[in-house]
């Protein structure tokens, strides 16, 4: 288990390219096309930009049985001054909104902006060349517009890592939703690299870099669970949600995930909103403590990456002995700290090396994690027993279970 918070190795997939890499490569040196130009791909053909459809990453087709609309919410908590620059005013998030749709309803939903997409590359690529369809130009499996599929979903919230973009986590959004949940994809404003609002504008990372104690971080997991509380009243208010489908949610079954500091904002979400129901931390620090009263009997599923000398997060050890109520800790060998996100799709389309110690294929991360993610809140928030999660199996030799 590491203490990175997408700060070294995650953001090194995507985001740590050399120069060299990307004048060998004429796909990625191509010329940048226009903002107006970029589009994502669309759901069942290739991307249309100027890079060619082999040099863009293609998500993984999510394997339930529904398919997956998408549409984007401005939301402004008029009640509390942003905690990060408290001169802009009041909270401001962006969140994609997924949920189940009639396949063909829609139009191709883009993976991100293209001014987040610039502010990415720009922040983590200093001079870069890269073309920002090469973002962009993503193809996911979301149709913005979709017609909703009629009927009551569990909600599920997901956190991305710090400095990270929502869309980081774009692959398990779109499964979950394919299985039946609606999930709320959560952009935490001024905690990542860019975050883009309906005027144009796009919002740089004010606090990256600037965490130096456990107590910071633990007023940053603290802030990112109020933003998702305050998420889950706006898409539940009565008789004003926020969101014209919200009449799919159900609003007695809730639970949250998140990647790095996402996930270690389960623990303060639990404890303080009585609405959510169940976590998932995907190897995010606990610097918010599990108390020593525990969460209220909330089940929780850590996973890990594992790590060669077997060494543990000092974190993850005091929590799991103060976690009180059903709760599972998976470690998959062979994998980073970015293997639970998207990120190591684009690293392995650009041909860079993941690091040392890493033989998972990103593929088999994204996909493992959404195998064990989606089984446990089938398990948690729609009562359906999944063996999955009782132990070890053959068919998933990397993943190990803690005790």
């Amino acid at each position: 288990m590491s203490r990175l918070r997408t700060t070294a190795a995650a953001a090194a997939l995507l985001l740590a390219l050399p120069l060299s890499v990307v004048a060998a490569s004429p796909a990625l040196a191509a010329p940048t096309a226009p903002d107006t130009a970029a589009s994502a791909a669309p759901s069942a053909t290739p991307s249309a930009t100027t890079a060619p459809a082999s040099a863009l990453v293609e998500l993984p087709r999510p394997t339930g049985p529904f398919a997956v609309g998408q549409e984007i919410l401005h939301l402004v908590d008029n009640d509390r001054p942003d905690p990060w620059v408290p001169s802009s005013g009041p909270r401001q998030l962006m969140v994609s909104m997924y949920y189940p749709a009639h396949a063909g309803t829609g139009t191709p939903a883009p993976y991100m902006t293209p001014g987040a997409a610039r502010a990415l590359l720009d922040v983590k690529v200093p001079g870069n060349h890269i073309p920002t369809e090469a973002v962009t130009g993503t193809r996911t499996w979301s149709e913005t517009g979709a017609r909703p599929f009629g009927g009551h979903y569990p909600l599920v919230v997901l956190s991305p890592g710090f400095t990270a973009p929502r869309t980081e986590i774009s692959s398990l959004a779109e499964e979950l939703t394919s299985h039946g949940y609606v999930v709320a994809l959560v952009d935490h404003t001024y905690e990542n690299t860019g975050t883009t609002f309906p005027d144009g504008r796009t919002l740089p990372c004010v606090v990256c870099g600037t965490f130096r104690t456990e107590e910071a971080w633990k007023a940053l997991d603290a802030s990112r669970a109020t933003d998702v509380s305050f998420v889950v009243d706006q898409l539940t208010d009565r008789p004003h949600p926020a969101w014209q489908y919200a009449r799919l949610i159900d609003r007695d079954r809730i639970g949250m995930a998140g990647h790095s500091a996402g996930g270690a904002a389960i623990v303060p979400a639990l404890l303080n909103d009585d609405r959510i129901q169940a976590g998932v931390n995907l190897d995010g620090t606990f610097d918010y403590r599990v108390p020593d009263t525990g969460i209220g009997g909330k089940p929780v599923l850590m996973i890990s990456h594992g790590q060669k000398d077997g060494s543990e997060d000092d974190s993850w050890k005091d929590g799991w002995t103060k976690l009180d109520g059903w709760k599972r800790w998976l470690i998959f060998d062979g994998a980073n700290h970015g293997s639970f996100t998207d990120l190591p799709l684009f690293m392995e389309k650009l041909g860079l090396p993941q690091g040392p110690d890493t033989t998972m294929t990103a593929r088999r991360g994204v996909d493992l994690t959404r195998q064990y993610v989606v089984a446990f809140f089938d398990q948690q928030l729609k009562g359906v027993d999944q063996p999955l999660l009782d132990g070890p199996s053959a068919a998933d030799p990397e993943v190990r279970f803690h005790s």
